[in-house]
């Protein structure tokens, strides 16, 4: 629903021209000439924003404010004065005024206003609403979302989990790889058997086969006994296998036997023993880039890639984010004397314009950090340092301007993608590949905008 706007002026000129400046941008106007005729508006109606002359006949905008303030305090004001003065302004924001605006104004600069006292106001409320509710109305099998794109993957892991598919999960790091994957079992016919999660990053190579497939006794130095491996372990249930591009490819093809046999053989020994698994498995990384540099076997790829479910990032998902904080609030206070309980509509704000590289797993950190650091609410002061950078180099970004003369474009975001580029290589040491991933890139991609730009192998 459109936000609906109160201009209150008590010159008619200055009621027309906020009228149409606010409906062209597609908000709803209604307007009054008087303070008086203002409250009586507000009484009978619900406003998002107001938009106030201060100095009227009768009742001046300051008043006006009061009366808002006491009566409605979630609904935003916007003072505008010809006559202003430090004194003023500072009454003004006293009392509650989200800004205060000097005549004669920029329009790009009061639409920059009235667009960000909207978001603070729709903030503000969404925060109070989720306040209001369980957390629980939201969740799904440890899974918290209310966005489209969460509903969508809820209504598309109910569907699969019931089947013995073997499912591919994508997604950057920290979007809840394994949530997904515990939701999967949960909601299967396997949810009272066994959920066996493993990070194949975390293995060393020369003791992966034996942790998947076990070993019988003296296989090795140190085998002084039988182990079973995680299939034998999972049998039943489900094996979840996360950042499956890690895995090896002589130890792959061993792999897809077991998938396609559904039976394993310890290591050192020469038994066969049946097993029952369903494999669900993870990634961050271009599997199928991985295939065609031949580090990945395409016949394992399309084995394991029967069912593919893609996990947004948080940044595609703001809605979420007040969600996620009060869940994330009720989690971390526990136990503790003095509990933040609630998240202010700046720090909302703030949190709403970051970009969350490290996705659901940074959001938690950085709740997690503001209850360490003993706040009763979550406000800007405790929020970390790159929080507040970016939303500050938005805001800057909304002030932009072209010269008069013009300016190329094209040269100047070329000359950021390189210094990019080069940052990266910085950061990763020159290889080349952690770079691409440190930008979100393929390899392939990066390659290609290192040779764009001239750039040889050495730099």
């Amino acid at each position: 629903m459109n936000a609906r706007i109160l201009i209150v002026d008590d010159e008619t000129s200055m009621r027309e021209f906020l009228s149409i400046l606010v409906e062209r941008e597609g908000y709803s106007a209604v307007t009054a000439d008087c303070a008086e005729s203002a409250l009586k508006l507000l009484s009978e109606q619900k406003f998002d924003l107001v938009i106030s002359d201060v100095n009227m006949p009768g009742l001046d905008g300051i008043g006006l404010l009061e009366r808002i303030k006491s009566g409605s305090p979630e609904t935003v004001v916007m003072m505008i004065t010809a006559f202003s003065t430090t004194e003023q302004a500072v009454e003004a924001m006293k009392h509650g005024a989200y800004n205060y605006i000097s005549k004669p104004f920029k329009i790009d600069e009061i639409k920059l206003f009235i667009r960000n006292a909207i978001e603070k106001q729709q903030l503000a409320l969404e925060n109070a609403f989720l306040k209001g509710k369980s957390v629980r109305q939201y969740s799904f099998s440890g899974m918290i979302g209310k966005s489209k794109k969460m509903l969508d993957l809820f209504q598309l892991i109910e569907k699969v989990a019931p089947s013995n598919a073997t499912v591919m999960i994508s997604g950057e790091s920290g979007t809840g790889k394994e949530l997904a994957s515990r939701a999967i079992h949960l909601n299967s016919d396997r949810r009272d058997k066994p959920f066996i999660a493993v990070n194949c990053g975390a293995i060393p190579e020369t003791l992966m086969e034996s942790e998947f497939f076990g070993h019988a006794k003296g296989a090795f130095t140190g085998a002084v006994g039988e182990r079973p491996g995680l299939f034998e372990q999972a049998s039943g249930g489900t094996l979840f296998l996360d950042e499956i591009g890690e895995v090896p490819l002589l130890l792959q093809a061993k792999l897809l036997r077991v998938i396609q046999e559904r039976e394993v053989r310890r290591v050192g020994g020469g038994e066969t023993r049946r097993v029952d698994v369903r494999i669900i498995t993870a990634t961050n990384r271009d599997l199928e880039q991985q295939v065609a540099e031949g580090s990945f076997r395409e016949d394992l790829f399309y084995r394991l890639n029967v069912v593919q479910i893609a996990l947004p990032p948080l940044r595609e998902r703001p809605e979420d984010i007040p969600l996620l904080v009060d869940f994330f609030l009720d989690k971390h206070s526990s136990g503790r004397v003095l509990q933040p309980h609630t998240v202010s509509a700046a720090a909302l704000e703030f949190l709403w314009a970051y970009q969350f590289p490290g996705n659901v797993r940074e959001l938690e950190n950085i709740v997690e950090r503001a209850v360490a650091l003993g706040a009763t609410e979550i406000t800007p002061d405790t929020l970390p340092p790159q929080v507040i950078r970016c939303r500050k180099v938005l805001d800057q970004l909304n002030h932009i301007d072209i010269p008069p003369d013009g300016f190329d474009l094209e040269d100047y975001l070329d000359s950021i993608e390189k210094k990019f580029l080069l940052k990266a290589l910085e950061k990763s040491g020159g290889v080349k590949k952690r770079a691409a991933d440190l930008l979100k890139m393929t390899f392939r991609s990066f390659r290609y905008k290192l040779s764009k730009y001239g750039m040889s192998d050495d730099e």
